[in-house]
């Protein structure tokens, strides 16, 4: 029942955000068009449901040739590979408007967990591979929630030499304790509460809210202090 209520919900939100928003995605396809290299859409291979490859889209914000050049797949704070109008579609987020289109597929939900690049996804120790994609990957999910400011922490770390190496070591590790806990926790009142964290997290980033709503959440490693709250 759970699947069936999430999948009505997911495709009616979609349809009405697509028809609500075209005054906002019109505009971004136009100065997209006319801008830069001319590209508007990005697509890109992820991990899905069941671990099934599919493609994810977004608002075009680097340069083509990006994955091959500087840090490759990896984005930093201030990328120089970043577009100048695709610099403000990715801090307000607006670059990932076009996953609406994912979620009237079925390929994404609203609410699940992360769909990771293949390269990426080899960085979770094979128990947390085999469970993660027991759900349809969203949009936002509790791992999205805690690490909306990835690129903040990857390009302000000095502890690894490579951003890969902090990544397989550190981020993941604990992503994949969040995506476990969401797999065990999975609900309409979960999903409802992270999608209005969420809401709340792109006009308050810095807010802890998520540790205080959901108590039970894997200790943060990167914020120690909110484990006490």
């Amino acid at each position: 029942m759970y699947s069936v209520v999430k999948r009505f919900f997911d495709f009616s939100v979609a349809l009405i955000a697509a028809l609500v928003l075209s005054p906002i995605l019109i505009p971004i396809v136009i100065l997209l068009k006319l801008s830069g290299e001319g590209e508007v859409l990005y697509g890109q291979d992820r991990v899905g449901y069941k671990q099934s490859k599919f493609k994810i889209w977004k608002f075009a914000t680097m340069l083509k040739n990006s994955p091959n050049m500087g840090s490759k797949d990896v984005t930093l704070r201030n990328d120089p590979r970043v577009t100048f109008w695709g610099k403000y579609l990715r801090i307000t987020k607006l670059n990932e408007l076009p996953q609406i289109l994912n979620v009237l597929k079925g390929d994404m939900s609203l609410v699940g967990p992360r769909p990771l690049m293949p390269v990426s996804f080899a960085y979770y120790s094979q128990e947390v591979q085999y469970k993660v994609y027991d759900s349809v990957p969203g949009i936002t999910g509790i791992g999205s929630l805690i690490f909306r400011d990835e690129e903040h922490l990857v390009s302000s770390q000095t502890e690894f030499d490579s951003p890969h190496d902090y990544y397989k070591q550190r981020i993941y590790p604990y992503k994949g304790q969040l995506e476990m806990w969401y797999q065990s926790h999975k609900g309409l009142k979960v999903d409802f509460l992270i999608l209005c964290l969420t809401a709340i997290s792109l006009f308050f980033k810095q807010n802890k809210l998520a540790y205080q709503v959901f108590s039970d959440l894997p200790p943060n490693p990167f914020i120690p202090s909110v484990n006490a709250n």
